[in-house]
C-alpha cells in the first residue's frame, strides 16, 4: 500500500502542488517564528552576558529624581569603601538619564525613549572598560561629550565637531571628544548614548558627588558571592546588590518574557494560516478520491480492505505533509532572516549572532506540517474506505448529493446558533464578555463553514441571472458550475471567508475606534500646539517660562502632575493655569465656576466627585506629596475629559509642594491659530530643542489615530498569509474541476463554444466563488466587530459603530481580482484541451 500511495503522489504531482504550497506556507510561518525568536533571545542573552562579563557585583539604587532630595544614590565615601574591600579589583560609579542628540537639521537622533546619557568613568589607565573608542577619547571636561558610533554616523559627526545635546533642561552645545562602540541595549534598540564627564553627569542626573549605580569587578580568584556579602552591609537603605551572573540572568529572563508575547502573536497568525490550509488540503483529497472512485473500487474488488484503502490515502497525505514540511522549514529559515533584517530597517538594531535552529523548532515544524495534512485528509480517507467494490463497474465519479448534506446542515445550524448566542451574550456583558465572544466567534465560524455548501445555492442563485445576461452562455454555465458541487464550492469559499472575517472584524473595530479617538481629540482640544518630551518624561520649568514670553501666545497652560490625598484616598491631579486652561482644553463645568481655581480652590471631575461624595462648596482636607496638609474648597465640578486628570488645581500651589514639578505637557494657543510662523517662533523660543516634541492639532489626531492604523496594517500583513492560501485553494479547485470536466468541456468546444468563452466561463466561476466567500466573511466579520466594540465602548468616549463601506468595497473588489488571477492557469488549461481527446476521456 505504501508503494501504491507513493505512485499516486507521483501520478498527481500537479494536483497536489497547491496542497504542498499551503502546508509549506503554514510551516514556514511556524518555523520562521520559532527560529526568529530563538535567534533574538540567544543574541540578546549573549549580549547581556557580555555586558556583565567582568561584573562581579552590581549595585543599583532607585533615586526619586523629582523630589529633589540630595541624599540619594551612593556617595563617594561609600564607593571608596567598596573599592577597599578584599578581592575588589575596581569599583565604578555610574549615573544615567535622558540625553537627546540633534542631527545637523535639528531633529532628534533616535526614538526618544531609549536616548540615554551617562558618565565616562576612566580607570587609572584613562580608559573606561564599558566602552571601546574607535576615534578620539572620552570627555575630560565639562564642555565635551562622546557619542556611540551609530549616533555619530547618523548625524555625520566626527571628533572635534560641535554637537547639540538636550537633557531635561535647555539644549546645550558640546565638543565631540570621541566615538565609541558599545553593547548597551538601549543603543541596540535604536536609541543613542551620550557620555559626559562624571561631574557633569552627576549634576544633570542626580546630585554632585553621588552615583546611581556601582559595578564591581573581582580580583583574580575572588568569589562573587563573598564580594556580594561584603558589599551589602556598606549600602544605604533601598540599594540592591546582585552578582553579575544574577543580573545577566534577570535580563535574559526579561528578554525572553518580552519576546514570548511577539512569539505568541506570530504563532497565532500561523495557526490561522494553517486552519485555512486545512480546507484546501481536505478539498484536494476529497476531489482526488472522487476522481479515483473506480481505481479505489478495483482495489477493494481485488482484496484490499477498508483499512488498507484508508491507510493508502493517509500515506499519500503523510508523503505530501513531509515534503511540504521540509520545503516550508527551509523557507522559514529565510523568513527568520528576513524578519531580523526588517527590524534593522526600522531602526531596531539586533545584536550580531548566528541563526539558532533549535530541536524544538524543527520538531514543531514537521509535527505541524504532517499532522495538519493528515488531519485534513482523514475525512476524505474515510470516504475512500467506504467505496464499494461494485463501483468498479461504473465510470461515474462519486459526487456528493443534496440528500447527503442534510445531517451536515443540521449540525452546522446548531453550532452557528450556539456561536451567535455566545457572541450576543458576550456583547451584552460588556468588557467582561470578551472571552465569551471569542468562544462564540470560534463556534460561529465553524458553524458557517459547515453551512456554506447549503448557503451557496441561494446566495449564488441571486447573481446567476445577472452574469447570464452580461456574459451569455459563458455566464450561465459559470453559474451552474459554481453550484453543481456544493461541498467543493463551500470548501473553496470557506478559506476566503475565514480570512475576510478576521480582516473585516479588525477593520470595523479599528475604523470605529479611530473615529472615536479623532472625535475625542477634535472636541476636547482648543489649543493650537502641545509640547512634550520625546522620552515621555518631564519638561523643564524653563520651557514653560520661555513659551510664556513668546510673542503671539494668547493662552498657555501646563499639566503638572501631582498626587493629592482627598479624604484619605490618593487622587491624580493636574496643576494648571487658572483662566487659561479653559482656553486650551474644553473643560465643561457641571456646577460651580472654574474661576475658583485662581482663588486657591480645586475642580473635580463629575464621576470622581460622585465616588468621593464631594460637591461644590465642600472644604476638603488635602495632603500633598511632601506630607504637608491643608484644606481646599471644591469650587467646581466638570465633565470628565480624557486629556485632564480627575482633579484640577492651580499650578502655583503644586509648585509650593514639589521641589521639581513634573510637567507632562504644555498646551499653547496662539494669535491667528496654528501657522508656520507661530510654530517657528515657539520652537525658536525653546532653543530649537530636539528633545521636545511640538504637535499641532492634526499631529495630535495623527498620533492617536496613527497607532490604530499602524496596528491594522500589521494585522493585514500577517493575515495576508491566510488570504494567499485561500487563493491557492481557488486555483486548486478550478484546476481539478477542469480535469474532472474534460469530457464536458470537449463537448462544449465541439458544439461551438470557442476558447475565449471557455476561459470566460472558468474565470466567472472563480469570481462567483470568491465573491461568495467574501460576502460571508464580510457579514460575519462585521457582526464580530460590532460585538467586540460593545465591550470597549464604555471606556472610549464618543464610541459609535462605524461601518467602513469603502473598505468593504475594496475587499469585494480584491475578492473578484483574486478570482480572476486564480482562474488564469485553469482557464488556459481548459481552453487548450484537445476536443477529440477530451470527449473520449473518462
Amino acid at each position: 500500500m505504501f508503494r501504491t500511495a507513493l505512485r499516486n503522489v507521483l501520478a498527481h504531482k500537479a494536483r497536489l502542488l497547491m496542497t504542498v504550497l499551503a502546508v509549506m506556507l503554514g510551516v514556514a510561518f511556524v518555523s520562521g517564528t520559532l527560529v526568529f525568536t530563538d535567534t533574538l533571545s540567544h543574541a540578546f542573552r549573549n549580549q547581556s552576558a557580555k555586558s556583565y562579563d567582568n561584573v562581579a557585583v552590581a549595585v543599583t539604587t532607585y533615586p526619586d529624581r523629582e523630589n529633589g532630595e540630595k541624599e540619594q544614590g551612593i556617595d563617594a565615601r561609600t564607593l571608596e569603601k567598596i573599592r577597599g574591600l578584599d578581592g575588589v579589583a575596581s569599583a565604578t560609579g555610574r549615573v544615567s538619564g535622558f540625553a537627546g542628540v540633534a542631527d545637523p537639521g535639528g531633529k532628534l537622533i533616535g526614538n526618544g525613549w531609549s536616548n540615554t546619557g551617562a558618565n565616562f568613568a576612566p580607570g587609572d589607565d584613562g580608559k573606561d572598560a564599558a566602552y571601546d573608542f574607535t576615534d578620539g577619547s572620552g570627555p575630560a571636561k565639562a564642555g565635551e561629550v562622546a557619542l556611540d558610533r551609530a549616533t555619530a554616523d547618523k548625524g555625520a559627526y566626527k571628533t572635534g565637531d560641535t554637537v547639540r545635546v538636550a537633557t531635561n533642561g535647555p539644549v546645550r552645545e558640546y565638543t565631540l571628544s570621541g566615538v565609541f562602540t558599545t553593547e548597551d541595549g538601549q543603543v541596540n534598540a535604536g536609541g543613542s548614548l551620550v557620555l559626559f564627564d562624571t561631574p557633569v553627569a552627576q549634576k544633570l542626573y542626580l546630585t554632585p558627588g553621588r552615583f546611581e549605580d556601582v559595578t564591581v569587578t573581582a580580583a583574580a580568584g575572588a568569589s562573587e558571592q563573598r564580594l556580594l556579602d561584603a558589599v551589602e552591609p556598606l549600602l544605604p537603605e533601598g540599594a540592591e546588590a546582585q552578582t553579575g551572573k544574577e543580573l545577566a540572568d534577570d535580563q535574559a529572563k526579561m528578554i525572553e518574557d518580552s519576546l514570548s508575547a511577539l512569539n505568541q502573536v506570530l504563532l497565532a497568525f500561523a495557526a490561522i494560516a494553517l486552519f485555512v490550509g486545512i480546507f484546501l488540503i481536505s478539498n484536494t483529497f476529497t476531489m482526488l478520491v472522487a476522481q479515483r472512485t473506480r481505481e479505489l473500487a478495483l482495489m477493494r474488488a481485488v482484496g484490499a480492505s477498508r483499512r488498507q484503502v484508508k491507510r493508502s490515502v493517509l500515506l499519500e497525505a503523510l508523503v505530501v505533509g513531509a515534503l511540504a514540511s521540509v520545503v516550508g522549514f527551509v523557507l522559514g529559515l529565510g523568513l527568520a532572516t528576513g524578519l531580523r533584517s526588517a527590524m534593522s530597517a526600522f531602526g531596531a538594531k539586533t545584536p550580531a549572532g548566528p541563526l539558532i535552529v533549535s530541536p524544538t523548532a524543527v520538531a514543531a515544524a514537521f509535527a505541524v506540517g504532517v499532522l495538519v495534512t493528515m488531519l485534513a485528509a482523514w475525512l476524505p480517507a474515510r470516504r475512500a474506505a467506504k467505496i464499494p467494490p461494485v463501483a468498479a463497474m461504473s465510470s461515474v465519479h462519486a459526487v456528493a448529493t443534496t440528500k447527503s448534506l442534510v445531517v451536515r446542515n443540521s449540525v452546522g445550524g446548531a453550532i452557528t446558533l450556539l456561536g451567535a448566542a455566545g457572541i450576543l451574550g458576550g456583547a451584552a456583558a460588556g468588557e467582561d464578555g470578551r472571552m465569551l465572544i471569542g468562544a462564540g466567534a470560534f463556534l460561529a465560524l465553524i458553524g458557517i463553514i459547515v453551512l456554506i455548501p447549503l448557503l451557496s445555492r441561494p446566495v449564488i442563485a441571486l447573481v446567476r441571472p445577472l452574469i447570464g445576461k452580461l456574459f451569455g452562455v459563458s455566464g450561465t454555465l459559470a453559474g451552474q458550475n459554481a453550484v453543481r458541487n456544493p461541498r467543493r464550492t463551500g470548501a473553496t469559499a470557506s478559506a476566503l471567508a475565514i480570512g475576510l472575517t478576521l480582516v473585516t472584524g479588525l477593520s470595523v473595530l479599528g475604523v470605529t475606534m479611530g473615529r472615536a479617538v479623532d472625535k475625542m481629540t477634535t472636541d476636547n482640544i482648543k489649543a493650537d500646539y502641545m509640547f512634550s518630551m520625546a522620552n515621555g518624561g518631564s519638561l523643564d520649568a524653563s520651557a514653560l517660562g520661555a513659551l510664556e514670553r513668546t510673542p503671539g501666545v494668547s493662552a498657555l497652560s501646563p499639566q503638572t502632575a501631582a498626587d493629592l490625598e482627598l479624604k484619605g484616598t490618593w487622587a491624580a491631579a493636574s496643576g494648571v493655569v487658572p483662566g487659561d486652561i479653559e482656553r486650551v482644553i474644553d473643560v465643561a463645568p457641571v456646577s460651580g465656576s472654574l474661576d475658583s481655581l485662581a482663588e486657591g480652590g480645586i475642580a473635580v471631575a463629575e464621576e470622581t466627585a460622585k465616588s468621593r461624595g464631594l460637591k461644590v462648596g465642600d472644604s476638603v482636607p488635602v495632603e500633598f506629596a511632601d506630607g504637608e496638609k491643608q484644606k481646599l474648597t471644591v469650587g467646581a465640578t466638570y465633565k470628565g475629559n480624557e486629556f485632564l486628570s480627575p482633579v484640577l488645581i492651580d499650578q502655583e500651589i503644586v509648585a509650593e509642594h514639589e521641589a521639581k514639578p513634573y510637567i507632562r505637557e504644555i498646551w499653547v494657543k496662539t494669535d491667528g491659530g496654528a501657522s508656520a510662523a507661530n510654530e517657528k517662533a515657539l520652537v525658536d523660543a525653546l532653543g530649537q530643542n530636539p528633545a521636545i516634541n511640538v504637535m499641532d492639532r492634526q499631529d495630535i489626531r495623527n498620533q492617536f489615530g496613527g497607532m490604530i492604523n499602524q496596528m491594522l496594517n500589521i494585522m493585514y500583513g500577517l493575515l495576508g498569509m491566510a488570504l494567499l492560501i485561500a487563493v491557492l485553494g481557488v486555483i486548486n479547485t478550478l484546476a481539478m474541476s477542469v480535469f474532472e470536466r474534460q469530457q464536458e468541456i470537449g463537448m462544449l468546444r465541439a458544439i461551438g463554444l470557442d476558447r475565449g468563452k471557455v476561459k470566460t466561463m472558468i474565470r466567472l466561476e472563480a469570481v462567483v466563488i470568491s465573491l461568495f466567500g467574501a460576502v460571508i466573511g464580510i457579514g460575519l466579520g462585521t457582526f464580530l466587530g460590532w460585538a467586540v466594540g460593545q465591550t470597549v465602548k464604555d471606556s472610549v468616549p464618543g464610541y459609535a459603530l462605524v461601518l467602513p463601506w469603502d473598505r468593504f468595497g475594496v475587499f469585494l473588489l480584491l475578492a473578484a481580482v483574486v478570482g480572476v488571477l486564480a482562474a488564469m492557469w485553469p482557464a488556459r488549461s481548459a481552453a487548450r484541451l484537445n476536443m477529440l481527446a477530451a470527449i473520449k476521456a473518462e
